[in-house]
C-alpha cells in the first residue's frame, strides 16, 4: 500500500512539474519597459553671495541662468545669462552682465545653421551696451552621450555704445566653439568661446571665454565652479585694461 501511494505521489509530482515546465516555456516573454521620453527642456538658475565687514565692507553677488529647449522639429533654443556685481565700502567695483539667445536648426546629424543675438554691458570697460546679432553655419565634431564638441561661424552686425560718443555700428564676423564632457554620473565639464570682430576694424574684437565644473549635490541642486574671461582687444580709452577675469562659485537649482 505504501509503495502504491509513493508511486502515485511521484507520478503526480512528475506530471505537475512537466506541465509547469511546458507552460513556462510557452509563456510569452515579458515586454521590456518603455524608455523614458526625452526631455525637451533642461537648464538651471542660481548664484552666489559674499559679504565681509569690519575694516573693509565688501559685498559681491553673481546670478546665472541657462536654458535649453530641444524642439521636435530640429530646432534647439539656448539661452544663457549672467550678472556680476561687487562693491567695496559702498563704492561699486564691478558691474557686468551679458545675455545670449541662440537658435540652431539641424541640416543633418552633424551640420546646422544658427542665429544668435548677444547683449553685453560693462561700465568699467566703458561698454554702456553692446548688441551683436549674427548667424551662420556650424558643425558637431563630436556628438555622443558623454562628449560634445561643436564649432560655428558666420556674419552679422554689431552696435556698441561708449560714454560721450555716438553709437558705433558695423558689420561683424563671428566664431564660436562649445565643448562638454561628462565625468561620471553627476559631474560635467563645460567650455565655451564666442568672438565677434568688427568688419570696419578687425583689431576691434570682443571675446568671451568660460569654463566650468558642475556637480550634483542632490537631485535638484548643483554646485558650480566657473572661470570667465572677457577680452576687448581695442578698449575705447587707453587707460582701460583689455582683459577682465572672474572666478565664481554658484549654487544652482536645475530643472
Amino acid at each position: 500500500m505504501k509503495n502504491r501511494c509513493a508511486m502515485f505521489l511521484s507520478g503526480l509530482l512528475g506530471f505537475l512539474l512537466m506541465n509547469f515546465t511546458v507552460a513556462y516555456a510557452q509563456a510569452p516573454a515579458a515586454a521590456p519597459a518603455p524608455a523614458a521620453p526625452a526631455r525637451e527642456y533642461s537648464g538651471n538658475f542660481g548664484g552666489g553671495l559674499s559679504l565681509t565687514g569690519g575694516n573693509t565692507d565688501t559685498r559681491s553677488y553673481n546670478l546665472s541662468f541657462s536654458h535649453i529647449h530641444e524642439r521636435k522639429n530640429g530646432n534647439t533654443d539656448k539661452i544663457t545669462a549672467s550678472y556680476l556685481y561687487g562693491s567695496e565700502n559702498d563704492v561699486t567695483s564691478v558691474n557686468r552682465g551679458n545675455v545670449a539667445f541662440r537658435d540652431e536648426y539641424k541640416l543633418s546629424s552633424r551640420a546646422f545653421v544658427f542665429g544668435e543675438a548677444r547683449y553685453v554691458f560693462d561700465p568699467f570697460k566703458d561698454i554702456q551696451w553692446y548688441f551683436a546679432p549674427y548667424g551662420g553655419l556650424g558643425y558637431k565634431l563630436i556628438d555622443n552621450d558623454k562628449t560634445k564638441l561643436q564649432a560655428s561661424g558666420g556674419v552679422g552686425g554689431v552696435w556698441e555704445k561708449n560714454s560721450y560718443v555716438d553709437v558705433h555700428k558695423s558689420g561683424s564676423v563671428n566664431a564660436g566653439e562649445e565643448f562638454s564632457q561628462k565625468i561620471g554620473a553627476s559631474t560635467e565639464l563645460k567650455e565655451t568661446v564666442a568672438a565677434v570682430w568688427k568688419m570696419d576694424d578687425f583689431s576691434d574684437s570682443l571675446t568671451g571665454f568660460s569654463t566650468s565644473l558642475t556637480t550634483s549635490i542632490t537631485k535638484l541642486f548643483q554646485l558650480q565652479v566657473e572661470f570667465r574671461d572677457n577680452y576687448k582687444n581695442k578698449p575705447s580709452k587707453p587707460e582701460i585694461k583689455k582683459n577682465d577675469t572672474t572666478f565664481v562659485v554658484n549654487f544652482l537649482l536645475k530643472y
